[in-house]
């Protein structure tokens, strides 16, 4: 008996190195998290997982029961939190409501998690099986140390804000291998992320193999090496619902569409053209960036490939939400086809035109037992745009992007439901520069180049305290707050691929996924951002030790010497003495004190 106790006291003190300063935190921080003692106990070298038998919650079990038991992690900072007299914890019991509901658009992700410190089984109630999921992730961040300790005396209860949290990722402009996309769902998932919003195709390429028109993908994508097969796409699903993320697929059309144009080049208006052609002004350009091309709504053969496009992509994808794209029309496009602009002479608008494919490929969505999602410019676009009357809101849903909160007070409005993605904060890509070859901005002195945004139409980079600070239903009516989603990041891909992915993703992404999920701001209605530095700081270390490469926010020495890396001095728009300039090296940037 003496040496098992002695035993004990040795793995509580091993238990005791590895913890962290301040009480544990998880990621994206629960909704009620209430641990008046921190204490912890050890982890049961013969721990179990107990839950009822269903498919994704066993395989869940599964995965975290292996993670928490190999994972040993060390905090970055070191602790001291008391070590509880309790026997170490041996069970996590999994009780789940209803185990038939499936991952839909607003389900209940809603858990309560209670350990302990009199008792060896920690407790997990959960509404359905993604709710247990959600759980899961939140107890496996209570865990760390090698031999493994875990917190007690903790109660958790928890639910999203908002049902929708995504993240799109573009694999037209760029390919990504199908297992970068299984470690972005498994990322997405540690985040409590439960869309991954799939941007498959667009003018630069075709890559998803349809069994019914292969030929969009075998003279439409990059080659044969960059396609998404069917049994790629089911992996894909499969793993998404294995880990709780639904996988929303988007055929961006009639705008975007330069790619089906090896396949049906009678139906693409303007493809394989020059984007800009010289002498013309920027209104006149025949797309946004390099890669042209546009569905012609007025031939005849546009909506019998359509109808076989859009009955592929149901049986293939069972996920309920069908995105059907309708950005960035460009008007001169569709004026240089001759069908069009005979339809024109005759009195005919390009609104007409964008209408007669709306009404033709809206209702056949619906028919599939489908919810349409389209970009905020099929009703909000200053030149080409449709009559919302030929949008029934209870059967679609409208994504924002431009002009902040303005576009998203104007959807709602209109009486629709949205997604927030707005480029100002949500777009990933921005502050990379651009990528035209030529770009004679790249030989102007540096004050121009900074002028011009470096290159990126969208800059500045979004750093995580901007994306973590954006309030989706800012300007809203209680009502009007009501048909806001959620929200998603967007990683466009003219310079990303799998080589960068995490890091461009990581932990931007969480940042928006704790905003989406609990909220940015403390129970007196400050934002967090502040409070929540260290929180991700050591978030990431996590999710790097997990295997994703999450970019760092911070030297470590920032963590080590608490409250050196912040500042004193409140933002000021102007240039006087309120300022701090802080010296880093070769350039000098200013550094404000959270003011919220």
């Amino acid at each position: 008996m003496a040496r098992a106790i002695i035993f004990f006291i040795s793995l509580s003190q091993l238990c005791l190195l590895s913890l962290q300063s301040d009480p544990i935190n998880v990621w994206p921080k629960p909704r009620i998290f209430s641990w008046p003692k921190p204490e912890a106990t050890n982890l049961a070298a013969e721990f179990k997982i107990q839950a009822p038998m269903q498919t994704q919650l066993s395989s869940a079990v599964d995965r975290y029961l292996k993670l928490i038991k190999s994972e040993h992690h060390h905090h970055l900072v070191r602790p001291s939190i008391n070590i509880s007299s309790s026997p170490p914890l041996q069970t996590l019991s999994i009780s789940v409501d209803n185990i038939s509901v499936p991952l839909t658009h607003g389900v209940n992700e809603s858990y309560s998690l209670t350990i302990t410190s009199d008792e060896n089984t920690a407790y997990l109630v959960a509404s359905t099986v993604w709710g247990a999921m959600r759980g899961l992730e939140t107890f496996s961040q209570l865990v760390w140390g090698n031999p493994s300790c875990v917190a007690v005396g903790i109660y958790v209860w928890d639910e999203p804000l908002f049902s929708h949290r995504g993240l799109l990722l573009d694999t037209s402009r760029n390919y990504y291998e199908v297992d970068d996309i299984l470690r972005t769902i498994s990322a997405m998932s540690a985040n409590k992320l439960n869309v991954f919003h799939w941007h498959i195709t667009d003018s630069h390429s075709f890559p998803l193999l349809l069994p019914s028109d292969p030929n969009l993908a075998a003279k439409g994508s990059y080659g044969e090496d960059y396609l998404y097969t069917p049994s790629d796409v089911k992996k894909i699903i499969e793993y998404g619902l294995d880990y709780g993320v639904r996988v929303v697929p988007e055929i961006d059309t009639p705008g975007h569409s330069g790619s089906w144009a090896g396949a049906h080049p009678e139906i693409v208006s303007c493809a394989n053209k020059f984007w800009w052609p010289a002498g013309t002004k920027w209104e006149d350009r025949l797309a946004s960036e390099p890669g042209t091309g546009q569905l012609n709504p007025l031939h005849p053969k546009t909506f019998g490939v359509m109808i076989n496009v859009l009955e592929n992509v149901a049986s293939i994808f069972p996920e309920n939400f069908f995105h059907s794209g309708g950005d960035e029309i460009l008007p001169a496009c569709w004026k240089s086809d001759s069908l069009i602009q005979s339809f024109l002479s005759t009195g005919g608008t390009l609104s007409e035109v964008l209408e007669k494919f709306i009404n033709f490929v809206f209702p056949f969505i619906v028919a599939l037992d489908k919810t349409a999602i389209y970009w905020e410019d099929v009703i909000l676009d200053n030149e080409i745009k449709v009559d919302p009357s030929y949008l029934y809101p209870e059967y679609t849903i409208f994504q924002s992007w431009k002009n902040g909160t303005e576009s998203t007070k104007k959807i709602v409005q209109a009486g629709y439901r949205v997604i927030v993605s707005s480029s100002d904060y949500y777009y990933l890509d921005c502050g990379h520069g651009g990528f035209l070859g030529n770009d004679s901005l790249y030989d102007q002195p540096p004050e121009i180049q900074k002028a011009a945004g470096g290159g990126s139409w969208c800059s500045p980079f979004k750093t995580w305290q901007t994306v973590y600070n954006y309030d989706i239903t800012e300007g809203l009516t209680e009502e009007e707050k009501e048909l806001v989603l959620g929200g998603e990041v967007a990683l466009w891909s003219e310079q990303a691929d799998g080589t960068v992915v995490d890091a461009r993703l990581w932990p931007r992404t969480s940042a928006m996924a704790e905003a989406l999920w609990s909220g940015n701001r403390d129970e007196t209605g400050k934002k967090r951002y502040a409070e929540a530095t260290d929180r991700l700081n050591e978030w990431r270390h996590r999710m790097v030790n997990r295997g994703i490469g999450a970019e760092p926010i911070q030297p470590l020495w920032c963590l080590q010497n608490p409250g050196m890396c912040n500042t004193v001095h409140a933002y000021n728009s102007g240039d006087d003495e309120e300022n701090v300039t802080l010296s880093t090296g070769s350039a000098d940037f200013k550094g404000f004190a959270d003011s919220s």
